[in-house]
Order: structure tokens, then C-alpha cells, then sequence
């Protein structure tokens, strides 16, 4: 059976969908589903676990794949690789008081370029900022503050982002070992981070590191 890209070291497979009331749930079900798929292997051969810091961890014949999760606000998105701890955050987009949390909480380079950008624009732009930071933490295995909070991420090469093409993750500016990504999903109604520790030679690598997003009905959840 030819290898799933999912499981490839150099591909994050993310998937999606809006949901209308128990998330942790409906994600769980996903990311168990979504594997035994990619393996090739019957659901009940995989389960689902947490290590003691709380990072979700598939058992059995799942142990091979990397994974995260993520939910809330009537949306929820699970990201499975064969590569490295991978990590995964999704917000919707929404109105926010984002150059002040952009002081508050972002790198000066990174408030520089939120607060650079017109006003319509900026609750989009400190999000896709917050959304790689979530998961670098997560990556990590450290959370947003003890580790995705402290780390600059890469800014967009073009805003507002397009092109079609799939996110490629980007080593950090200060720390090459950690890539992130994130991408505008649901005609940018919402926005989903990815990152990955991609360990030492994390340059070479990161670049052919692709994020596949694929939208996934909420059926498939329950």
C-alpha cells in the first residue's frame, strides 16, 4: 500500500470542520478515525491517551503518528504526522482590540508588523500570529506560555496570504528547531496554526515540510 502523505515526515495533514457542541469529543473521534485510515488499520487497534502534561497520544498500533489537537469556539482541527511532535491551534477570526493585545502580548517585531497594517485587518493578522505560537507550545509539549509565548514566529511573506499553494512551515527566527505555519481556512472566516519541531538541520528540512488542510465533514466526527 503506497505510504499516506499524512505520514510522511515531510507532510502535516490537518483536518477540519465546524461543530455545534462537544468538541473534545467530536475531535478525539476524529483524530482516531483519521489515523486508523491513514495506517490502514481497524479503529479498534488505536486509542487514545494523554501524557502527564496533558499532550494527546495515540496507543497501540497509532504509536507511529505524531499528533495534535485542538477546539473551541464551534470549530475543532486535528493535525497527524509521521515526522516530529507536531502541534495545532484554531480561532475564528472576529473583532478584537488587537493592537493593544498586540503590545501586550507579542514581540516587538511581530506588534511592528500587527499595528503596520490597516486597522480592518489587524485582529486577522495578531490571530495568525496567536494561532503558530499556540502551537509552537504544543509542539513543544510546554503550552503557549512556557514555551509558544517566548518564541517570535515567522511573519507572512505576503499579506493578505494566497496563492493557493499549501503552507510550507518556516523555521523561527531565533529558534530554527521549531517551524510553524498557519493558514486562512473557510474563506477566512477562520485561521489554523501548525508548527512542528523539526530538530537540528531544521532549515533544509523545514522547507520541504508542507501542511496538507483538508475540510472534513462534521459526520465524520460523530
Amino acid at each position: 500500500m503506497d505510504r499516506h502523505p499524512g505520514l510522511a515526515p515531510d507532510t502535516v495533514t490537518v483536518l477540519w470542520c465546524t461543530t455545534d457542541g462537544d468538541e473534545r469529543r467530536k475531535a478525539h473521534t476524529l483524530l482516531v478515525r483519521a489515523a486508523a485510515g491513514m495506517l490502514d488499520v481497524p479503529l479498534s487497534e488505536i486509542w487514545l491517551e494523554h501524557e502527564e502534561g496533558g499532550r494527546p497520544l495515540l496507543c497501540g498500533a497509532g504509536k507511529p503518528v505524531q499528533v495534535s489537537v485542538t477546539h473551541g469556539r464551534g470549530s475543532l482541527a486535528v493535525a497527524l504526522t509521521g515526522g516530529p511532535s507536531v502541534g495545532v491551534d484554531v480561532e475564528v477570526v472576529r473583532p478584537l482590540r488587537a493592537e493593544a493585545m498586540a503590545r501586550a502580548w507579542l514581540d516587538p517585531v511581530e506588534t511592528a508588523w500587527v499595528t503596520g497594517l490597516a486597522e480592518e485587518e489587524r485582529s486577522t493578522a495578531f490571530l495568525w500570529l496567536w494561532t503558530q505560537k499556540e502551537s509552537v507550545g504544543k509542539a513543544l509539549g510546554r503550552g503557549l506560555r512556557r514555551g509558544g509565548m517566548s518564541r517570535r514566529v515567522p511573519l507572512p511573506e505576503a499579506w493578505p496570504p494566497g496563492g493557493g499553494l499549501p503552507p510550507v512551515l518556516r523555521p523561527l527566527p531565533a529558534d530554527r528547531e521549531v517551524a510553524s505555519a498557519a493558514v486562512l481556512v473557510d474563506g477566512g472566516r477562520r485561521v489554523i496554526g501548525v508548527a512542528q519541531c523539526v530538530g537540528t538541520g531544521s532549515e533544509g528540512r523545514s522547507a520541504a515540510t508542507r501542511v496538507r488542510v483538508q475540510r472534513v465533514s462534521p459526520a465524520v466526527c460523530s
